[in-house]
């Protein structure tokens, strides 16, 4: 991590279909500031996974130095974000005997090796091994089992896996650049380090967090993740069915889209119009602007009723009492959280990035979420680095081993 200021620095690389984002925060004692943030048009990626690394490559560098400039520091270590169809989410348990009648270190360390000791395919790797509850000889719901008193420790673990491929191509593209990736966090999990709330979290939440590529879904309870999910539809499926329907080029469609664009017809004044520009040179049209959001509509009800289908799936729909959290930059598009709550039948917020200093004005929008939430889990990590391409001084490294073990031995 680069040192500035004396405070230490944590860089959330955010690389999304639609765009890569830097936000550099800084650890104070007041928590941590946000001090750089540098954005760039993202073209190598398509619902969240790697397909060109050398133009992903060059809108990382672009986002990393607009970045620096902004900090006034180098940047030479990430947490980076994962999604994407390929991610998979299951829930698994395991039971250790304790050693000593009291929990220790090692013990914890065992029950989370037999929880995630299950048969996973060569092409996929383990990304999270996430806690939810331990139990200590039938005494369940413990958070932190350190130092309690029991004989049988069993623990209740969410493992997150993904396709080996698409994290290493991350960390590829991010090496090009001259970066070590910290760490990889699970796009939903890092989006809710900065928007959720820990009473929510307790009390029963689902994040929906719809980006350009994927739509990514983590549902939280009794403090802990209970599940997650990715669906393979966002931003891009609404550019397009816009392109298509209006007959009008991609980037006028996105355009258009942020500027009149509304999840709900019924919310739009029925004589307003829009200007259509038009392909291959012919006239710009003018249209209602209710036949665009008409277009809009039955897509995005189709992403919440995909959404719900998952909150059914997994048995969770009447424990999420504080309702749903929407946030990515989908979601500011109008109306929508007025349509997620005829859809879902839960109460629907748009979910900002809280709890941080410095630029807050700049990053305080949905489409940020994803970026701070790797600075705070990044923050809350900092001691764990668990894709260490480069060591920064090897030889000093290994002096000092060298002396800890002629010190063991003398």
């Amino acid at each position: 991590m680069a040192k500035q200021k004396g405070g230490e620095i944590v860089v959330g690389l955010d690389i999304g279909t639609t765009k890569i984002c830097a936000i550099v925060g800084e650890l104070t004692e007041n928590g941590i500031d946000i001090i750089g943030i540098g954005s760039h048009p993202s073209k190598g990626l398509r619902k969240g996974v790697v397909v060109n690394i050398e133009a992903t490559v060059a809108s990382i560098r672009r986002a990393v130095e607009e970045a620096e400039l902004m900090a006034g520091c180098e940047i030479t270590t990430v947490y980076t974000g994962i999604a994407g169809g390929h991610i998979k989410g299951f829930n698994s348990q395991g039971i250790v005997a304790v050693k000593d009648k009291e929990v220790r270190e090692a013990d914890i360390t065992r029950v989370i090796d037999a929880a995630k000791a299950v048969a996973i395919p060569m092409d996929r790797e383990v990304i999270h091994v996430l806690p939810q509850e331990f139990i200590i000889d039938d005494q369940g719901g413990i958070k932190e089992p350190l130092g309690m008193a029991g004989v049988r420790l069993e623990a209740k673990v969410h493992i997150v896996t993904g396709a080996v491929s698409s994290a290493q191509n991350i960390v590829k593209c991010a090496n090009r650049t001259g970066l070590n990736v910290a760490d990889i966090v699970l796009q939903p999990l890092a989006s809710s380090e900065a928007v959720l709330g820990e009473d929510e979290k307790e009390l029963g939440v689902c994040l929906v967090d719809i980006g350009g590529g994927t739509t990514d879904i983590a549902i939280f309870s009794g403090g802990s993740i209970a599940h997650t999910a990715v669906i393979a539809l966002g931003g891009n499926n609404l550019t397009s069915d816009i392109a298509i329907g209006l007959r009008t080029p991609a980037h006028e469609a996105e355009r258009i889209k942020q500027r009149y664009g509304c999840a709900m017809a019924s919310m739009v004044d029925k004589e307003e119009t829009i200007e259509v520009p038009s392909v291959g040179g012919r006239q710009p049209r003018v249209i209602g602007r209710q036949i665009l959001c008409e277009i809009l509509e039955p897509r995005v009800e189709e992403i919440f009723q995909l959404v719900h289908r998952e909150i059914q799936k997994c048995g969770f729909e009447d424990l999420l009492a504080s309702g749903v959290v929407i946030t990515g930059g989908s979601t500011l598009l109008a109306g929508m959280p007025e349509l997620a709550e005829e859809v879902l039948g839960l109460p629907v917020r748009r979910g900002m990035p809280r709890g941080i200093g410095g630029l807050v004005d700049v990053v305080k929008s949905p489409m940020y979420a994803t970026g701070v939430g790797l600075v705070v889990y990044g923050a809350r990590h900092t001691d764990r680095r668990l894709f260490r391409i480069r060591e920064d001084n090897v030889y000093r490294k290994v002096r000092g081993r060298m002396r800890e073990w002629l010190e063991e031995i003398f």
